[in-house]
């Protein structure tokens, strides 16, 4: 009988969470023989990556799973490999392609995001400017939240700050100076990505 091995991803944003997470797999699995984990927090340079054989031989589990996160781009995520044991040995190159294939299998499809510094923007404008409007936000990498349709058009928009002041500068042509966006906060959110990879 072959072992079975099931990895679960998650997003994770701090250590706190990465161990919540590995608990909250380890009551869902209780009867397995080993919960492997990996996970990256943060982005670029500044990042903590931790991994965990849970009693395999050392470095042939844990370690391959966070050399297959590392290479995939994400950043903020968990992975957790459970394996139940079917009673032949693999071997340590055996284990490590099996515990760096879950991974991979795992990540394949997932949904990419990135987090995004946006302003939350309010527009007012005359009701036939809605279509028009809606083109700048979209144009400039932005996404409306909320309208509110009358004789005049209020949207409700995020606009990335790397591409708000282009925005500001294109309503102002487009309106001659008539119409403004009135910034309503400034955060960090999180932004789905278009484009899938395989790893």
């Amino acid at each position: 009988m072959h072992s079975r091995f099931i990895a679960t991803i998650a997003p994770v944003f701090s250590v706190e969470e990465a161990r919540n997470f590995l608990a909250r797999i380890r009551i869902e699995f209780p009867d397995a023989s080993h919960h492997v984990s990996a996970y990256i927090i943060g982005f670029g340079a500044s990042t903590i990556s931790h991994c965990n054989d849970d009693g395999e031989p050392q470095g042939t589990a844990g370690r391959p799973a966070l050399a297959v996160l590392s290479g995939s781009g994400f950043g903020d995520i968990i992975v957790v490999i459970t394996r139940y044991f079917g009673g032949t040995k693999l071997g340590t190159g055996g284990l490590v392609r099996a515990y760096s294939d879950s991974v991979r299998q795992a990540l394949n499809g997932l949904p990419r995001a990135e987090k995004v510094m946006t302003r939350t923007i309010l527009v007012a404008a005359p009701y036939a400017w809605y279509e028009r409007l809606q083109a700048l936000i979209r144009k400039h990498k932005g996404r409306v939240l909320d309208q509110e349709l009358a004789a005049d058009v209020t949207l409700t928009a995020q606009i990335p700050v790397s591409e708000f002041e282009d925005f500001e500068r294109a309503l102002s042509d487009a309106s001659q100076g008539r119409f403004q966006a009135v910034i309503i906060n400034t955060e960090e959110i999180i932004f789905p990505m278009e484009q899938n990879e395989e790893y």
